[in-house]
Parts: structure tokens; sequence; C-alpha cells
């Protein structure tokens, strides 16, 4: 029996200026009850998303991602800057309990804890083209709970929707398994000549 399932309420309407939020649709979950699912992070969002990435005790955030980095001790206003699209999953308190964003990348092109500082200067200045990046993050107490499959599926199709010319690509640690079998329920593969072994990365594509 399916744990949550995800109803979309509205498309998206672009163009999304930095701090506003648009409610799409909700998420109905049989342990956690119902969450909103909007597109744009307020600011009140982003202050909780600022505390999940600088938080300690969160294991997973901090060996698995760069988010510290990108969010914790950086600016989410140079992220948004980049043309990224966030989906946030929320709770009826407000708490973030989950978040999916989107934007045009080069494939293969690792996030911010495995770059040079050659590449970390040449972020801003990559050409766009058909591929787009998507990443995935969910929160404690929200994680484990099937939250996510339905989650990140909506936002897929939401964004597809928007950018039908785009082919998906998730770069993930092979370390992190639980990440690639949510890519691999959502149809990605491992792009095995993406394989960085020493840093144990790979990238998983949609085609």
């Amino acid at each position: 029996m399916t744990r949550a399932s995800v109803t979309m309420d509205r498309h998206v309407e672009l163009p999304l200026p930095l701090y506003a939020t648009q409610s799409v649709g909700r998420l109905e979950s049989q342990e956690l009850g119902t969450f909103r699912l909007v597109v744009g992070l307020d600011e009140a969002l982003v202050a909780q998303l600022r505390a999940y990435s600088l938080d300690e005790r969160d294991r997973d955030i901090q060996d698995s991602t760069s988010d510290r980095e990108r969010f914790g001790t950086g600016s989410y206003e140079e992220w948004y800057s980049k043309n990224r699209l966030p989906f946030a999953l929320v709770d009826d308190s407000g708490a973030l309990a989950a978040i999916v964003w989107f934007g045009p990348k080069p494939l293969g092109r690792k996030s911010l804890k495995y770059l040079t500082d050659a590449e970390r200067a040449e972020e801003l200045l990559q050409k766009e083209d058909v591929w787009h990046t998507l990443v995935y993050r969910s929160y404690v107490p929200y994680r484990g709970k099937g939250l996510m499959t339905p989650f990140v599926r909506a936002c897929v199709d939401e964004y597809l929707h928007l950018h039908p010319e785009a082919k998906l690509w998730v770069g993930v640690s092979t370390k992190n398994v639980s990440s690639i079998v949510l890519a691999s329920k959502l149809g990605f593969i491992r792009r095995e000549d993406s394989f960085d072994a020493e840093k144990q990365w790979v990238a998983m594509v949609r085609e």
C-alpha cells in the first residue's frame, strides 16, 4: 500500500522572484498527515534550510552533500541566481520537511565539495545546454517516512512540464545508497563513464 501520494492543484507560474512562493499541490501521508507542496522558498523556509545545512548532528547532510557550504555558510541569493528552481514540502506547522531543486547544469559537473579552486571560480560561467540537474534532500524527523518518492516524482513531472526539452541527471555519492535507490525508482540509470572512483561519485541520467 502506498504510504504517501501527491495531488497537484496547479502548474508553476514563471518567472518566480527571489523569496516568492507558490502553493502548487499537497502530499497526503498515511503516517504524518497532509503537507503543502510549494515552489520557491520564502525567507522563513530559507532560514530553516540554512539551519539544516549547518546541523552537525545530521551526518547524512554533512557527509554526503555540499549544503553546508552551499546554504549554511554560502549565499542562497547567489545559488538562486544560477537559475535554480526549488520545490519544498512543508508540514502544517510551517516546518520544512524536504526540498527538491532543478536547474541547468552540464552533465557530470560535480557539486561544490568535489570541485578544485579553479573549477569553483568558473561555477557561474557554465554554459546552459539540454542537461538539467536534479537534487533532493529530506530532513529529520521526516526522513525515511515514505515521502520522497512521490514528492520527487511530482516535482520531476512539473519541471518537465515547464522544460520539456530538458534532460535530467543526478550526481550522487556512491556511499549514499538511499539516494541511489530513489534515483533508480524514478528511472535514472548509472552513467558509467562519469564514475569517479577516487571521489566515490557517479552521475545517473534519465533520457
